[in-house]
């Protein structure tokens, strides 16, 4: 009997097989180029062992705030966007132009120290700013960002293809 095909899907991450990814790691999860040339990356930023822990939704919201302004500072003419998963265990990295997975892991250190160790109010956590101001936890956020830190410096960054 012949081997049945693996379903491919349009949805990238969709197609990760979840159970043989080791977090913390950074995943070129996909890269486009437009009809002028222009190149989008993104990256799978993998903070939580899939299907065995995931950030709470005040956690991952929290981090969402402090990495998405901060890492504006550490790269302001690539980012596009940094926005959660779904599934509250990592976060879509999204920039300008190809980089290899080492590189934005090595800035995302950057970031990750510096939420690992704030210290002032949550950027943009009023109801003015925020459509879900009440829902933060900065000492959750920064236990995450030191665990990525530390797994990522401490093991070696991790790349994923598929």
């Amino acid at each position: 009997m012949a081997e049945q095909a693996e379903k491919k899907y349009n949805v990238d991450s969709f197609n990760l097989d979840h159970t043989k990814v080791t977090a913390p790691f950074v995943r070129l999860a996909s890269q486009k180029t437009g009809a002028n040339g222009d190149v989008v990356s993104k990256y799978d930023i993998r903070f939580c062992q899939p299907n065995k822990e995931f950030m709470g939704t005040g956690e991952i919201h929290t981090l969402e705030h402090l990495v998405a302004e901060y890492i504006r500072d550490e790269l302001p003419d690539i980012v596009i966007d940094f926005s959660p998963m779904g599934c509250r265990t990592g976060f879509y990295f999204t920039v300008w132009g190809q980089h290899e997975e080492g590189w934005i892991a090595g800035h995302l250190v950057n970031v990750l120290k510096n939420v690992s160790e704030w210290n002032s109010p949550i950027p943009a956590a009023t109801e003015k700013e925020c459509g879900n101001y009440r829902d933060h936890d900065l000492d959750g956020a920064k236990r995450w960002a030191q665990k990525w830190v530390q797994g990522i410096t401490g093991q070696g960054w991790q790349c994923y293809k598929n």
